[in-house]
């Protein structure tokens, strides 16, 4: 991208960075410009170093940039102890100190000299020096002060931001309007035009300013959490339970809010095996119904994930991945929970996984859950992570509109029930062994259905559910429960649009393989490859279970090499990959990166040419080359 702006704003927990963002955020997309944003915040309620980058540019944004080029460092006022030799450091000036490394050459600061000593942080004016940075102090929390209130600092941050992009503040303003009312609302744009004015006056030395750009239609800013719960309530789910835990939260939150609108119930409960469970039942009783939790929660789900795959009830579980194990880092992104969303629980799991890319995809995707779900009886997973649920981008308004889909996929009216094969006891044959198709699916009833009773139980079953142990009974019933993975395999690969993403030429020499949110920084790697002189194509994957054995066949065949980029330190995507298809193995390098940060393009552009030319890759990665090598 030729002309961008990458700006950061960092403070502290508790100092509005968030909300000041997404506002600044979508008024960017309002004047015409393609966004994409980047959360980076510590597991505390107040204080702590944090920052939002927003990435904006006239052409479509996949993918967090490599550094930044205007930091407005507010400093953290609800900062623990700011003292240089506190355990933590000096809190109170780390949205300065800590944001520099990154900061690009020639780049711009703004900083609030109300709160950050310049004096403590260290080489400040050697390395503007050095790096050509051009800085502006303001004391943003004396006009606060003055004007309103102490946090709105953050406007008055927004308003030097304008002035010095030299950026029309209207679409700020309106923001402003739709949101806030009366004295506060004055207060604010009182605040964000005298600070304008004022830096409108003073003297420039820097040429970045905003750039411009246009939409063909209507946008809208959402994150992968928007997504997810958007496309549960378009596919007809009325019903969810969960206890919160970052950063499946904001999913919750979300259907939470809407649930009640469109006559659902959503039920906050006491732990993560109570949440599946609810959401369990309330599928049998026969409502679409969801449920999700990250990491460690997760964990606590796989019994009841086992008892909907012997039940065979459709549900829908979102998990939400950290860097863990246990608690981890819980608000650092990491792809480290696949090996146990695909296998934890008990015996052979019969699943349906899928790792959206993009936000679009998650929508698209959740609903393809559902609908696999209902339709095959089973449980289906939407895996994500914590960049996934908290990165904003702009969408075509279009892009969502579709019909809803109530529908309960494979269930019988009491007229069919009364034709459906039923047990001399009069009990309905719920599981049978070789229902009427292909795809392994037995005909299901809803309690409360006439003639459509059956018994429902975590043990092994005869066809009407009676707990059994025959040898016969238990090899037809998990065959006819595994058919429906390859018959779900078929139908995914007979539609029309693939849920795997593929960019550069089919003719390639080499490979780079992905899986779930780092598709976007991939995909402009490849770009700047290309550009310079490489011959390189891309997939990003997002069927984990069934697993697309044909579309990866047909792509490792295509290449000599390929490298596998995640972000966990196991490799177990490129794991996933050997052990459906090993013949490959000798092809697939990996480019780890586990350090709490999401790549940056740069990171697998010089992973790849760590491959082809023996370079050294990023030192923020790690590259583990194909086995045997």
């Amino acid at each position: 991208m030729t002309q961008e702006l990458v700006w950061r704003i960092a403070g502290g927990s508790g100092d509005g960075i968030d909300s000041t963002s997404q506002n600044f955020a979508k008024a960017l997309m309002r004047s015409g410009l393609d966004v994409f944003t980047h959360r980076h915040y510590p597991s505390r309620i107040r204080g702590g170093h944090t920052y939002v980058e927003i990435r904006a540019g006239p052409e479509p944004v996949r993918s967090r940039g490599d550094g930044y080029n205007f930091l407005l460092a507010l400093g953290d006022s609800f900062a623990r102890n700011p003292q240089e030799d506190a355990y933590y450091g000096n809190e109170e000036v780390k949205p300065l100190a800590e944001n520099l490394d990154e900061l690009r050459e020639g780049g711009v600061i703004v900083y609030d000299e109300g709160l950050v000593d310049i004096e403590d942080v260290p080489d400040f004016e050697q390395r503007v020096e050095e790096n050509g940075w051009h800085v502006y102090p303001m004391d943003l929390r004396a006009i606060a002060r003055e004007h309103g209130r102490e946090v709105m600092r953050n406007t008055a941050g927004v308003g030097a931001t304008a002035a010095l992009l030299e950026y029309d503040m209207e679409h700020i303003q309106g923001l402003m309007e739709d949101r806030m009312s009366g004295e506060v609302l004055q207060a604010n744009l009182d605040i964000l035009q005298m600070v304008y004015d004022e830096v409108e006056e003073m003297e420039f030395s820097h040429d970045l300013r905003m750039p411009t750009g246009s939409h063909d239609e209507e946008q809208v800013l959402l994150s992968g959490s928007n997504a997810i719960a958007y496309g549960a309530i378009d596919e007809g789910c009325r019903f969810i339970a969960g206890y919160p835990m970052t950063p499946w939260t904001e999913v919750f939150t979300l259907m939470t809010q809407h649930l009640p609108e469109i006559g659902g119930i959503s039920e906050q409960v006491e732990d993560e095996i109570a949440a599946a469970a609810l959401a369990l039942g309330a599928s049998h009783a026969g409502v679409k119904a969801m449920s999700g939790s990250s990491g460690g929660g997760f964990a606590l789900m796989s019994e009841p994930l086992g008892l909907a795959e012997m039940t065979e009830t459709p549900v829908v579980l979102v998990e939400a991945m950290r860097a863990g194990p246990s608690t981890g880092m819980p608000t650092k992104p990491e792809q480290a929970d696949l090996e146990h969303v695909l296998y934890t629980s008990q015996g052979d799991s019969c699943r349906v996984v899928f790792a959206p890319g993009n936000v679009a995809e998650a929508y698209d995707q959740t609903r393809a859950a559902f609908r696999i779900a209902y339709d095959y009886q089973l449980p289906a997973i939407v895996l994500y992570d914590q960049k996934l649920s908290g990165e904003l981008r702009n969408v075509d308004e279009s892009f969502f509109d579709r019909e809803p889909n109530p529908d309960l996929g494979a269930t019988l009216t009491e007229e069919e029930i009364a034709e459906a094969a039923h047990h001399a006891s009069g009990k309905f044959q719920r599981f049978q062994h070789d229902p009427d198709n292909d795809k392994g699916v037995s005909p299901r009833s809803i309690p409360g259905q006439k003639d459509g009773r059956f018994l429902a139980t975590g043990n092994e079953h005869t066809p009407e559910g009676h707990i059994s142990e025959d040898p016969n009974n238990r090899v037809a019933q998990l065959s006819r429960r595994r058919r429906k993975l390859e018959s779900i395999r078929e139908e995914l690969d007979a539609e029309e649009s693939s849920h795997q993403t593929y960019h550069g030429p089919d003719d390639a020499d080499y490979g780079i393989i992905t899986f779930g949110s780092q598709q976007g920084t991939v995909l402009e790697a490849l770009d700047r490859l290309t550009d310079a002189g490489h011959d390189v194509r891309a997939m990003g994957v997002s069927d984990m279970m069934p697993f697309p054995e044909a579309e990866m066949t047909e792509f490792l065949e295509s290449v000599e090499q390929a490298m596998v980029v995640e972000m966990n330190g196991s490799a177990q995507f490129r794991g996933l990959i050997q052990k459906e298809l090993g013949r490959f193995g000798p092809k697939l390098n990996s480019l780890l990166k586990y350090n709490g940060d999401p790549f940056e393009p740069h990171e697998v552009v010089e992973g790849f040419e760590a491959i082809i030319e023996g370079d050294e890759p990023a030192p923020t990665t790690e590259f583990v080359p194909a086995a045997g090598d």
